[in-house]
């Protein structure tokens, strides 16, 4: 059901999913301060919570994909899929760890792909090349 929503407002699921992708980043450190209270044995996060960027990662393509195709702003195009090209690659470089960053900077690029995805929901969108040229 995510999918054929997505296909339908893939900017309003892509500003969604890049929201949510910040919070879930925000409340990781929050999730190991209460763990420690529950569980002093156990120091890691649930595997499903450390794997939820992947989820957001695959919703989040498919949002820009649509977005950029239904886009009649180049620069919007651009810069929609270099925000979650540089997402991607930060998400995977926090799981394989090549650099250390700091985490600011996935915060950034998140909500500027929420950011991206806001403004192109008011930006003139069409299902052909030409239908904006006449406006």
């Amino acid at each position: 059901i995510i999918m054929n929503i997505s296909l339908r407002k893939p900017d309003t699921i892509g500003a969604i999913v890049s929201t949510l992708c910040v919070v879930h980043c925000l409340l990781t450190p929050l999730l190991f301060v209460a763990q420690s209270y529950t569980a002093t044995h156990s120091h890691e996060a649930p595997f499903w919570w450390k794997n939820l960027d992947y989820l957001f990662i695959l919703i989040s393509i498919v949002a820009v994909y649509e977005s950029a195709k239904k886009s009649t702003n180049k620069l919007i195009k651009a810069g929609l899929w270099m925000s979650w090209i540089i997402l991607f690659l930060l998400i995977l470089n926090e799981k394989l760890v090549w650099i250390e960053f700091d985490e600011i900077i996935t915060y950034a690029v998140a909500l500027t792909l929420s950011m991206l995805h806001i403004y192109n929901l008011n930006y003139c969108q069409c299902e052909t090349e030409n239908c904006c040229n006449n406006k």
